[in-house]
């Protein structure tokens, strides 16, 4: 008979060889093939080796060629890569040990560039672009346009001199990765087609952090979701085309939801032009101008159960002149907001807790410590069936200002909690211009668009 002791000893044996067995292949360890344990070639077997004192850029592009050729994926040991100026070919699955294989650009032109690609997979890998210059014909560090599949995970892109990642016509995701130092954006994509944006950190860029744009408005179904973006800084200037932390531009049918935004020279989250937008579940802090800004020519926005903490104003869906409308703001915290921006203030000025104009319904926000206005309905003409209702406001310069200017559409302010609004509860403006009694008290005073109600005030 088997003696029980000496089997449970014999296969505990085994279990620590295996286990040892596995650290040395992930630490990569002489004798241990860790190419061959992931079905794939090994980058030092086809001459490209870690650490080797001249540029590796010839050995690496036939690398990739022959994976290619072969339809399979490339294992890169640890150690660091020094190449420039590679041209992908149509298929590259590239993966290493995460934090330990890096590969660095050389300079004189571009890291890595890809065109008409069918699938780009890279895992655990480094890229770092040692903040050197860039030629004029790239766009990031990693440059990838017309990519059908796209696989970008547990990755670090740092020191890009131009954006870390640049896409275009780019579908699949990008995840668990981190982007940082780049001269421009993290993750600049144009023109995507079902892209999703998840689980990264983009830090310490100097004008954007996730931009996700297109050249023509129209759908582009992009998801950003459970990223942490901080220190995104305005190098190039304007008033609010660089220094957000997450952009979308023309891009119609994004969802933007669960991020942690903070410390932007200007929005934490900036829509121009999209439609049909979710915005979230996100947190937003320190905020340099409008927190959750949706603007100019869109129609649809849904900004929901966000977090505004710091900023100079909290949430804008604006632009009735140039055709923006139609939206839902609720459930919201908006809080801590300042008279000071990082321009001087178009009127009616910074501190504006929630903007809005159009076809829009406010319900259910909770806005303190606005300066200037808890919340500002319409401006000028430009105001049209808006419901503002259910919504807490506390500690303003003036609890809601609505616009009573000539040509002005429907309003319906009811149902609102004001508390300690030092320049009036609801206030009718001519613009800026503070024109008529606190309208809390006295109905709609002779103005026909309005309807204000049961709205209690202390």
């Amino acid at each position: 008979m088997l003696n029980r002791r000496r089997l449970l000893t014999q296969t505990a044996g085994f279990a620590v060889m295996g286990l040892s067995l596995g650290k040395a292949a992930a630490a990569g360890l002489p004798g241990i093939d860790n190419a061959s344990m992931r079905g794939s070639i090994n980058a030092a077997d086809l001459g490209v080796r870690p650490g080797a004192l001249d540029d590796q850029s010839k050995a690496f592009a036939r690398l990739l060629s022959d994976a290619n050729d072969r339809d399979m994926p490339v294992f890169l040991p640890p150690g660091t890569y020094v190449v420039s100026n590679l041209s992908l070919p149509s298929r590259v699955r590239l993966s290493g040990v995460p934090g330990a294989s890096r590969i660095v650009y050389g300079g004189s032109g571009h890291l890595f560039i890809a065109e008409q690609a069918e699938h780009i997979e890279f895992t655990g890998l480094v890229f770092d672009g040692s903040n050197r210059w860039m030629g004029d014909h790239a766009q990031g560090l990693l440059d990838l346009r017309r990519v059908t599949h796209l696989v970008i995970d547990n990755c670090q892109i740092s020191g890009s001199g131009k954006s870390g990642l640049a896409l275009e016509h780019a579908s699949g995701r990008i995840e668990r990765s981190e982007i940082s130092g780049a001269a421009d954006a993290g993750i600049y994509s144009v023109e995507a087609a079902g892209l999703a944006i998840s689980g990264n950190t983009v830090s310490d860029c100097a004008n954007g952090g996730i931009l996700v744009h297109r050249w023509q408005a129209a759908e582009d179904g992009t998801i950003v979701s459970g990223n942490r973006v901080e220190r995104i800084q305005a190098r190039s200037g304007g008033t609010g085309q660089n220094g957000n932390g997450i952009n979308a531009f023309r891009a119609g049918n994004v969802v933007i939801s669960g991020n942690i935004v903070s410390d932007c020279a200007f929005s934490s989250i900036r829509a121009n032009s999209a439609s049909n937008l979710h915005i979230t579940g996100n947190t937003c802090s320190r905020s340099g101008e409008t927190a959750v800004y949706s603007e100019f020519s869109f129609e649809g926005a849904i900004v929901s159960n966000n977090i505004v903490d710091g900023a100079a104003n909290g949430i804008s869906i604006v632009n009735f002149n140039e055709g923006g409308r139609m939206g839902v703001c609720s459930g919201n915290i908006v809080r801590n907001l300042s008279t000071s921006g990082p321009y001087p203030a178009d009127p009616p000025g910074f501190g504006v807790g929630i903007g809005v104009e159009a076809d829009t319904t406010v319900s259910g926000n909770v806005v303190e410590n606005a300066p200037l206005y808890g919340m500002n309905i319409g401006w000028g003409p430009f105001m049209r069936n808006v419901v503002a209702t259910g919504n807490i406001i506390r500690k303003a310069g003036t609890g809601i200002a609505v616009t009573v200017v000539e040509g002005a559409g429907t309003a319906v302010i009811s149902d609102n909690v004001i508390d300690s609004a030092q320049n009036g509860a609801i206030v009718g403006h001519r613009w800026a211009e503070p024109v008529a009694g606190d309208l809390a008290s006295s109905g709609n005073a002779g103005y026909a668009h309005l309807t204000i109600e049961r709205n209690h005030v202390s």
